[in-house]
This record gives structure tokens, C-alpha cells and sequence, in this order.
């Protein structure tokens, strides 16, 4: 990557540090309480930067130890388990003594006192369920549980204090395991795909599917107290926004969280609405704001009506998210395009590690998407920078390896003629191989192009914007015309920038060379 790109890139990352960055984890309560958070520092005249729905827990908690974040909503519970790793403890005074002293000592991150409310696991099943196998705890669950099959979140599959903890301490085991998203796990229960699921004890989705939660007979749950996790840089910088954040500490129980929540699950009803709303009531801020669009960040307004008027009545939001994209892919495959063309390019003139060279690009291929950005925030924190960096390393190896095999196989009949005419070996790449493997390059561009658009959705888990914020709100909220309007738009991208790099193909193309495939 270029020096001059690398100053683009981190000019463009580098937050206003007038602003506090505000963040959440992809469910619907987390949405809701970081735009409180938001509302509330805006109504104290404290500039804020949204940064929603990134992935899960450890994705959120390294952007606030990088600095990428100032503060996001989190869980005592979670904080003790999954992150310290320790063992639960049943006092939820305990819990938040602990979890405050140990990340004040780690990582200079501080726990402001909890909002009011407990939000624990909550493990649930269908009435129909329960009546069937007379389930009322947990123990009878693990009883029965190798009858029934399982949809989780991928964080409670892999948290101590989920699966893991259960089956340590219930003997809970099922007949199947199946990862299921927030809020696509109620749709399998509901639909009877899934026999058990977890979810969290605040969820409004609980009452519209009537489900029955099964009793923790054990208090394997620790008390996961919801409170506001910030910086310590923001304490340092900022201590007029931490006294705005302690406002609401205290503030909201339990029945006011899950009534909120049902606004937002069940009735649909847009997230900045819910929380000035609920500002509103609190006393906290005057009244509640007329709706506006946002920047494309965020959970997007919903609107009635059929589909193709909900997209249209949010052309202004997209557009922004189409820029957004349209930057990621533009930045990434040109860094690419600059670094894996001369690579290939130098790599003909040795065969014996060009091979090895291009099979160490494929590798990068094997990394899932969103296990690459999250291995980029320890280093550059969330935004955009890291999703550039991320989509960089994944569009080298198709160019690299049509560019490093069309120079290699270019017409040895055309070669064997340069050379016989005296031409030297940089005169034969630059007027005989490079314009023959011209069209093999430009289908490497092409392919690496439209994964580039197509990947680059991820980038929203870590706030870096673009087409993947509806796409990752919708699933989070089990919303489908917000996934849509997503995904349809980066579609018709990706057939957009193919279709302007098969043009540009056309061009570079000589005269009698047939269309090319990729290598």
C-alpha cells in the first residue's frame, strides 16, 4: 500500500476528537441503549459519532481498549465471564466490585454504575414444549435435552458463561447445535426448527411468541447488571460526557427495558424514537425529536407501506451507504491493484518462489471475513481504516495470481519472435507479455473486484459503514425489508463495477485476443 494512500486512509480514520464515539453490539437492547447514551450527550452539547452494531462482544471490547470507541452498553455478567474468564458469582454487588477494579487495573477502562436492570440469559422453549417434557428448570432440560435441538448464538455457543457452562454444570446436552443469529433464532422456534434457544430475560420477542423461559435452579447465571463501559481515554478527555452517561444510572428497571424493547422487536418502531421517548420520560431531555434521516449509520428509520416505497422513502440513506461502500471497494482495490500487479510482474522472473508466493496470497482466502477484521482491530482500531486494510488483503490474490500467470503463459510463439528480433527481457514484458496477459490481469481485477463488494458488507461490525449497516441491523432485528435494502444495493454494485471493468477490459484488450478467464 502506497505511503500516500496510507496518509488518505488515515486521514479519513482519524475521529474528530470532539466527538465521543458511541457504540453497540448487534441486538436490538444494545442498539437502543447506546442511542440513549448518544441522545443524552447530544441534549448535554457533546458531539457524538454513532458507531452501531458491531460484532460481538470481543469485537466491542477492543474497540474501547484501542480507543476506537469511548463507550458502549454492556453486561457485569459478560464482563466477568466472558472477559476476565472467571467463575460466576451470584452477588451482583460482587460482580460490578470486581469487574470495575479488574478493568480499571487491565485495561483502564471504567464501569459507570449500573442503569437499574438485569438482563441475564434466559434459555426458553415453546409451551408445547414444556407441557410435552414438563420443563420448568434447567435441570429438567439437561433431562431431556438429547431430544431436543438447539438454536443459539454463536456468542452463547462459545461464552463459559453459555453452552460451555451449562453442560459443565446441568449436564445439558443436545441433539443438535445449530448458530443461529439474534433474532433469527425466535423465527426457528417459532416456525419449530428449533426445540430450545437462548435469549436474554429483558427480550420482547419472549411475550409475542409466548414462551416459556426455564428456571435457573442452580444460579449457574451471574447477575448481568446493564451499564455503561467507557474509555479510559474518554474519563481523561471528556469528564463532562461521563457526568451526562451517570444521568442514567439508575434509571431504568426491568419492566421499562422490556416495554422498550417490544417497541422496537414487535411493533417495529425506529430506534432513535424509542430512546428520545424514552429520554423524555425520564426527564432526562425535553421532549422527543422530530425524525430525521441519519448518515447511514445506525439502525434506519422504518417506514410504512410496500417494499419499493420503504426504498424509496430511504433513497437518502442509501445513497450516503452506496459513497460509503463505494470508498471502501475504491480505496482497497486500488491499493490491491498497485501492489499485487508489479508483484505478479516481478514474481515471472522467479519461478522457483513465484509458485510458493501467490499460494501465500491464497492463504489469506481461507480467512472468514469477519475473523480478518477482527484480527485488524488490535492494531488499527474500528472504522474505516481497518476494513480498507482487511478488503486490501483479500483482493491481492486473484490479481496476483492472473497477473503473475497470464505474463507467464503469454504467447511464447510472440516471445520467441521478440527476442529473435534483439528485444531485451524488460522490452518483451513491456511490449509483448504485458499487453497479451493484459485481459488475464484485468480478470483477476474483475473477480477480486466483486468479492471486494460483496465482502466489504462485513465491514459494518466494525463500524466502518456502508451497505452492511442495514444489512447487519435487519438481521440483528429480524427486520427483512432493512436486509434488502442492503443487499439489493450491493448487488446491483457489484454488477456495476464488473460491468465498468469488463468495459475498461474491452479497451486494454489487443486486437485478436478472445475473452479471458480468470486463472
Amino acid at each position: 500500500m502506497s505511503p500516500a494512500l496510507l496518509l488518505l486512509l488515515l486521514a479519513l480514520q482519524s475521529p474528530d476528537q470532539r466527538r465521543v464515539v458511541v457504540a453497540s453490539k448487534p441486538f436490538g437492547e444494545s442498539y437502543i441503549l447506546a442511542e440513549m447514551f448518544a441522545q443524552l450527550l447530544e441534549a448535554r452539547d457533546i458531539e457524538v459519532d454513532r458507531r452501531p452494531g458491531l460484532g460481538a462482544t470481543e469485537i466491542a471490547f477492543r474497540a474501547i481498549r484501542t480507543g476506537s470507541a469511548d463507550v458502549y452498553p454492556e453486561y457485569t455478567g459478560t464482563g466477568l465471564l466472558a472477559i476476565l474468564g472467571e467463575r460466576p458469582v451470584p452477588d451482583s454487588r460482587q460482580v460490578f466490585d470486581r469487574v470495575s477494579r479488574e478493568f480499571r487495573r487491565r485495561w483502564n477502562a471504567r464501569w459507570l454504575p449500573p442503569l437499574g436492570f438485569q438482563n441475564t440469559y434466559a434459555i426458553a422453549v415453546r409451551r408445547e414444549t414444556a407441557a410435552r417434557y414438563d420443563l420448568a428448570t434447567l435441570s429438567d432440560l439437561a433431562r431431556v435435552g438429547r431430544s431436543l435441538h438447539a438454536g443459539l448464538t454463536p456468542d452463547f455457543i462459545g461464552r463459559p458463561d453459555g453452552l460451555p457452562g451449562l453442560t459443565r454444570v446441568y449436564g445439558v446436552r443436545f441433539a443438535e447445535v445449530r448458530a443461529l443469529l439474534p433474532a433469527v433464532k425466535y423465527q426457528a422456534l417459532a416456525a419449530g426448527e428449533v426445540d430450545v434457544i437462548d435469549g436474554y430475560s429483558t427480550d420482547g420477542l419472549i411475550a409475542r411468541y409466548d414462551l416459556v423461559v426455564l428456571r435457573d435452579d442452580r444460579r449457574f447465571f451471574p447477575p448481568y447488571e446493564a451499564a455503561a463501559l467507557v474509555s479510559g481515554g474518554l474519563v481523561e478527555r471528556r469528564p463532562a460526557a461521563i457526568a451526562a452517561l451517570a444521568e442514567l444510572s439508575g434509571r431504568l428497571d426491568e419492566t421499562t427495558m422490556r416495554a422498550l424493547n417490544r417497541r422496537l422487536e414487535v411493533d417495529r418502531e425506529p430506534v432513535d424514537r424509542i430512546a428520545a421517548d424514552a429520554l423524555a420520560e425520564l426527564g432526562l431531555t425535553s421532549g422527543s425529536p422530530a425524525l430525521a434521516p441519519r448518515d447511514g449509520s445506525g439502525v434506519e428509520r422504518r417506514v410504512a407501506g410496500g417494499f419499493l416505497r420503504y426504498l424509496w422513502e430511504r433513497r437518502g440513506e442509501t445513497l450516503v451507504l452506496v459513497r460509503r461502500h463505494l470508498l471502501l471497494v475504491l480505496l482497497s482495490l486500488t491499493a490491491a491493484v498497485g501492489v499485487a500487479v508489479p508483484l505478479g510482474l516481478a514474481l515471472e522472473r522467479l519461478p522457483r518462489g513465484a509458485e510458493l508466493a501467490v499460494r501465500a496470497a491464497g492463504v489469506l482466502q481461507t480467512l472468514p471475513g469477519i475473523a480478518l477484521l477482527a484480527f485488524m482491530i488490535p492494531l488499527l482500531g474500528i472504522g474505516l481504516l481497518p476494513a480498507v486494510v482487511a478488503l486490501f488483503l483479500y483482493s491481492l490474490y486473484p490479481i496476483l495470481r492472473n497477473t503473475y500467470t497470464g505474463v507467464r503463459d503469454a504467447a511464447p510463439e510472440a516471445v520467441a519472435a521478440g527476442r529473435a528480433l534483439g528485444m531485451t527481457p524488460r522490452q518483451v514484458l513491456r511490449h509483448v507479455r504485458l499487453p497479451l496477459a493484459a485481459p488475464v490481469i484485468m480478470a483477476g481485477v474483475r473477480t477480486a473486484a466483486v468479492i471486494n463488494v460483496g465482502t466489504a458488507t462485513l465491514a459494518a461490525f466494525i463500524g466502518a459503514g456502508g451497505l452492511g449497516d442495514p444489512i447487519a441491523a435487519g438481521l440483528a432485528l429480524s427486520d427483512t425489508r432493512m436486509i434488502l435494502s442492503g443487499a439489493i444495493p450491493a448487488a446491483l454494485l457489484a454488477l456495476g463495477v464488473d460491468g465498468l471493468l469488463g468495459a475498461v477490459e474491452r479497451v486494454v484488450r489487443p486486437g485478436g485476443v478472445g475473452v479471458p478467464t480468470t486463472a
